[in-house]
């Protein structure tokens, strides 16, 4: 049997008004018939340009060479996707190979039912009969990828199914079609850990009930450990290092794939090296939650929804605490509640002793016929956003915008001395002072995310909120600012909640863990006791969804994963 995909000698380079900008140099990679591979690196190494070039998805500014060969796995000849003609590749597409995007929502047409877009496939490849037919074979499909209620969620827009269920729509439509191999960019990126494993349980069962082969591109080696036959690490364009998944965890013999394999945080392995808290219980709490309730108004004559519900912690002044949980279990609106973001509608709220007044959205603001007195928690809170990009203002620059809260909240500083505390904050969070005139799309991922903790620690708050601040970075950037986050906790001793679903960061920086639930919490305590030996089940369940980056240890998780979860072995 001949290889699903062959690519030789791959370069790829982009225009640009600086001149050719390479992405891709020289990547030979095959993928066989029923093989999982997993083509792993950091952000711009090349792995989703790879990926793209495999379906002559690259835009009409790239220049490519080399070949890229899909084959059926049989006999018959490959064809390569440069050369070979517009109507081709569009037959070629869905058959031979089919592509399952990072974000489901943008890969899905919003006003077109998920039927009509599944049916769309196979009438356009002249696949599934009559109308009736192919309906049919869309809820026959929905079904087997474990979409519940297909009959009726055939019917539903993109925006009426969850993250999850969206990603195995699109699954289901590239089966339908009965491609061969499933090119997977970052399929679990933005999903919780108990959806990621839904998700990696169907990328299984496409290998084993459908004979699939899957060209995975990922960051997260949990996810390699869990799914891949064999890895191909790529740094800067290039691929260097190819090895099966066994041996590249046991022995990587690149010093990058040892440096990225480094970086990965690993659930039940940390030795739980932050000591508790050592704060005084005399002081009054930076943040006491009693009872907690947060709504949110129906509209549309449809009824309102409880986002919390009944929820009462503390955070002890130079505690962190992590908050973790499902998307939907109320973990940001907890976050913004304490913000002032979100009105409270019930329960009682206190930032260093003081009551936050209780707000409701219809009331209109009182008529003010004097100056109103300072709030003492003003500038006691800092908060770092999930998405530095959409966080910043794109007019500002970089020291503009970590300076914004000094303008707001310190008018008796001049503008040299504001600029001065602007560079000494960047330089705290370990950039360049040179970075201080950029604009924000011109600093990564990570770097942007720094900025966004320098503009949070501008005021020097008592309480930090962050809200799933490593959740779009690759494992190399997360640990650096993990390690920047715990370098400057200890050394300003703020306060801090810590938003997450991943349980291994959390793990990594929290004295304590609340576990939350449908706006409910499921258990709280001491991270050693929650994560270590979890009593609620609903916790078990999420600690047992984490793969762990080593593959032998996750093939056991996966034939007893709730034991092994908890045990961390």
């Amino acid at each position: 049997m001949s290889d699903l995909l062959r690519i030789e000698d791959l370069s790829v380079d982009f225009a640009t008004d600086a001149g050719p900008a390479p992405a891709v140099r020289g990547v030979s990679l095959s993928v066989a018939p029923g093989e999982v591979l997993a083509l792993v690196g950091e952000s711009g190494s090349g792995k989703t340009v790879t990926a793209r070039s495999v379906l002559g998805l690259l835009p009409g500014t790239a220049t490519v060479r080399g070949r890229v060969l899909l084959g059926d796995g049989t006999s018959e000849p490959e064809e390569d996707v440069f050369t070979t003609s517009p109507a081709r590749l569009r037959a070629l597409r869905g058959t031979h190979a089919a592509m399952v995007f990072q974000e489901p929502s943008t890969a899905l047409n919003p006003v077109f039912t998920i039927g009509w877009q599944l049916t769309e496939g196979l009438r356009a490849h002249g696949r599934g009969g009559s109308r009736a037919e192919r309906r049919a074979l869309a809820v026959e499909w929905l079904e087997k990828v474990g979409i519940p209620d297909p009959a009726t969620r055939v019917d539903h827009y993109p925006h009426q199914l969850s993250g999850g269920q969206k990603q195995r729509a699109v699954i289901a439509m590239a089966l339908a079609l009965g491609t061969r191999l499933i090119v997977a960019d970052e399929p679990t990126t933005a999903l919780d850990v108990t959806v990621q494993a839904e998700i990696l349980e169907l990328l299984h069962r496409c290998r084993t009930d459908f004979g699939t082969a899957v060209l995975l591109i990922t960051h997260n080696m949990g996810v390699v450990a869990d799914l891949a036959d064999r890895v191909a690490v790529m740094r800067a364009g290039q691929v260097v290092e190819q090895a099966p998944v066994r041996g590249l965890f046991s022995a990587p013999a690149h010093p990058y794939t040892r440096e990225l394999l480094t970086a990965v945080p690993d659930f039940g392995t940390s030795g739980w090296a932050r000591p508790s808290a050592a704060a005084s219980r005399e002081e009054h709490p930076a943040v006491c939650a009693s009872r907690l309730v947060v709504d949110y108004p129906g509209r549309l004559g449809r009824r309102g929804f409880r986002a919390v519900d009944g929820v009462s912690f503390e955070i002890r002044q130079g505690e962190v605490l992590g908050l973790v949980g499902e998307s939907g279990s109320g973990k940001t609106t907890i976050g913004r509640a304490i913000a002032g973001l979100t009105a409270v509608t019930g329960g009682q709220l206190e930032l260093f002793g003081e009551p936050l007044p209780r707000t409701s959205r219809k009331s209109k603001p009182a008529r003010l016929t004097r100056t109103p007195r300072k709030s003492r928690t003003a500038g006691r809170i800092g908060y770092v956003f999930q998405d530095p990009a959409t966080s910043f203002n794109p007019l500002l620059t970089i020291a503009e915008s970590v300076a914004e809260p000094l303008v707001v909240h310190r008018r008796e500083l001049g503008a040299r001395e504001i600029r001065a505390r602007a560079e000494a904050l960047l330089e705290a969070v370990h950039l360049p002072r040179a970075y201080a005139d950029r604009y924000p799309h011109e600093l990564s991922g990570g770097q942007r995310q720094r900025a966004g903790l320098a503009r949070a620690l501008a005021l020097r708050p008592g309480l930090l909120i962050a809200d799933e601040p490593t959740s779009a970075l690759d494992v190399s950037v997360q640990s650096k600012v993990l390690d920047l986050f715990g370098e400057l906790q200890r050394e300003l001793g703020f306060a801090a909640l810590f938003v997450s679903h991943d349980l291994a960061v959390v793990e990594q920086v929290a004295d304590r863990v609340v576990v939350l639930h449908r706006g409910r919490i499921a258990e709280e305590g001491p991270t050693r006791q929650v994560l270590g030996s979890p009593q609620d089940d609903y916790t078990r369940r999420l600690v047992a969804a984490l793969p762990v980056p080593d593959p032998v240890r996750q093939a056991r998780r996966r034939h007893r994963p709730v034991e092994e979860g908890v045990a961390g072995s």
